[in-house]
């Protein structure tokens, strides 16, 4: 998940982003949440609940109402709005993503330029319009604040089920020109567990804007 905590990451640097979200910031609307302190969003994708509890093999979630929910692990939907007992076996968090996701995953690393992503997956979440920024720079310097990274927009459409993977904007010393990028599409009639080898649509990209039918 490194793409996307990075991706994070710039954006916490550009726009005062919060990663760690309580869920009043994202679903105000629901009353339910105000009083929630033991799940959260981890970015604007992920609801996180963690098990704090001795021995605890379950624990109660609210799923916020404004959205449904796909759990991590299985894929399944569960409908925004309501609470439920669910299953966290040991090493396995309750994870679930809302609808409109777009989860980018690179290939497994253990620090950023170990190697550079020359294909990255695109976990799509349907249900509702979405958007995510990918930001690369070289990761390890400062010169993004110099202007050197890269930005690459990814924007769903619910009612016309595409997805558009936009012009690459800005550049950096080492960037890779050519990726692939492995569209995985879920909706809730066709629940997808979350597998890093997933075959989807393959779209190679150049840089320019690409249309992905899903």
């Amino acid at each position: 998940m490194t793409t996307y905590i990075y991706s994070l990451a710039g954006k916490s640097y550009f726009d005062d982003y919060t990663i760690m979200r309580a869920l009043v910031m994202d679903f105000g609307k629901d009353k339910q949440v105000e009083n929630i302190g033991d799940q959260y969003m981890f970015g604007p994708s992920l609801m996180v609940c963690p098990v704090y509890e001795y021995g605890a093999r379950s624990r109660e979630v609210y799923f916020p109402a404004t959205t449904g929910w796909y759990d991590f692990y299985t894929g399944k939907y569960v409908q925004g709005g309501q609470r439920q007992t669910v299953a966290a076996p040991y090493e396995q968090m309750p994870l679930y993503f809302c609808e409109g996701t777009i989860m980018p995953y690179g290939p497994e690393i253990e620090y950023v330029d170990e190697k550079l992503p020359e294909s990255i997956t695109l976990y799509v979440y349907a249900g509702q319009n979405g958007t995510f920024t990918l930001y690369e720079d070289e990761g390890v310097n400062y010169n993004y604040e110099k202007g050197q990274y890269s930005m690459i927009p990814l924007t769903y459409d619910e009612s016309l089920r595409t997805l558009v993977i936009g012009d690459r904007q800005g550049e950096y010393p080492g960037m890779l020109k050519n990726r692939t990028f492995n569209v995985v599409f879920v909706d809730k009639n066709k629940p997808k567990a979350f597998d890093v080898n997933a075959k989807g649509i393959n779209v190679s990209y150049s840089g320019k804007k690409e249309v992905v039918k899903l």
